[in-house]
């Protein structure tokens, strides 16, 4: 049985084969553009010659939104391809990518298509972590985000942490997009992000959480094409380093005033949301970073853990850099780094519809 996985986002494709032999295999397209010499299309047709003919027998997609769905993965017929376009507006930037990513697939492809939803993590929150403080009458709650990500992340704890793996830990996803997300018992029991992958701490080129206030301003403003993409492609670090990047790479490797300052808020934040998680939950007995900045940048990991000291949290200065999984001092909790992997969750979820549906 050969699996793949499909994560088709706003600008990047990326795909693995995995084999019944237990090999796997990666494809990686970047920097993506509609009606450009590299699209979505062409990095498509690039995969499937990379593909050299092995077809796999089940496809799983991520997808960024899942709406009230609960469940974990849903197969993709008719119905549920409409219902998917119809929630397109919950997550702007990402749904029409996972949405194109299905529909190539299925051009080339005549096996199951399975979409697997990061919002469907968050199922667990409790009421107190899904409501917003606005008329329930509104149908407007949170949903959170990153989740297949988080629910991979939890998969490995058990074997790192022992028993401390089902007490209060903090996982920090810091990508181009960012949250951070509670866990008790394994389950997500708050997150940053909120109804939209807009909201929380700040992030490449979304602001986070903002006074309703400057959002009612800017609606004066602008009309809703140019606020909407004013919301999505020009805030956050783009906008904290006055337009010098939305990449955390390229600001710290700058030396600019504008990029130090973009990097202080960030890690600041992170900071401010592990703090207000552990004030919510009256501690916490591990900490953990994933996603391509909180795998790769020990410098930034090392400016959010210092002032944690007070938490119990140390890191060790030279396995910080080592690229080690536990990064914490002899004295500290545990400080781990685990790297994102949403395309082994996704194989895990298609071999799960695989044995409930054969």
């Amino acid at each position: 049985m050969k699996i793949l996985t499909l994560n088709s986002g706003s600008s990047s494709i990326k795909a693995s084969l995995f084999r019944a032999d237990g090999s796997r295999r990666n494809f990686r397209y970047e920097h993506l553009r509609e009606h450009s010499a590299h699209s979505h299309q062409s990095a498509f047709d690039q995969l499937l010659q990379e593909l050299s003919g092995e077809r796999p027998d089940i496809i799983g997609h991520r997808f960024v939104h899942g709406g009230e769905m609960v469940e974990a993965a849903r197969l993709v017929d008719t119905a549920e391809r409409s219902r998917l376009q119809s929630i397109v507006h919950l997550a702007p930037l990402h749904l029409p990518g996972n949405l194109l990513g299905l529909d190539l697939c299925k051009q080339h492809f005549d096996v199951p298509q399975i979409a697997c939803f990061d919002t469907a993590f968050h199922a667990t929150l409790p009421e107190l972590a899904r409501r917003l403080p606005i008329p329930q009458t509104l149908g407007l709650r949170r949903f959170g985000f990153h989740g297949i990500n988080y629910a991979y992340v939890a998969s490995r704890l058990p074997a790192l942490l022992g028993d401390v793996a089902y007490g209060k830990i903090i996982v920090a996803h810091l990508g181009s997009g960012a949250s951070l997300c509670l866990l008790e018992n394994l389950q997500s029991v708050d997150t940053s992000m909120g109804y939209t992958p807009a909201g929380g701490i700040t992030m490449g080129t979304r602001s986070g959480d903002l006074d309703p206030g400057v959002m009612l301003e800017l609606a004066k403003r602008y009309d809703a094409i140019q606020l909407s993409d004013l919301v999505f492609h020009k805030m956050g670090l783009l906008a904290l380093s006055d337009g010098e990047s939305s990449d955390m790479s390229q600001l710290l490797a700058s030396s600019s005033v504008q990029a130090k300052f973009a990097i202080d808020y960030f890690c600041r934040q992170v900071r401010a949301a592990i703090g207000s998680f552990a004030a919510k939950v009256g501690g916490l007995d591990a900490l953990v970073f994933t996603g391509g900045i909180g795998e790769h940048a020990a410098s930034l990991r090392a400016e959010i853990c210092h002032p944690l000291n007070f938490m119990g949290f140390a890191l060790n200065t030279e396995v910080n850099t080592l690229g080690a999984i536990n990064i914490a001092s002899s004295t500290s909790k545990p400080i781990l780094v685990i790297p994102a992997d949403e395309e082994a969750m996704i194989q895990s979820l298609c071999l799960i519809f695989l044995k409930e549906y054969s």
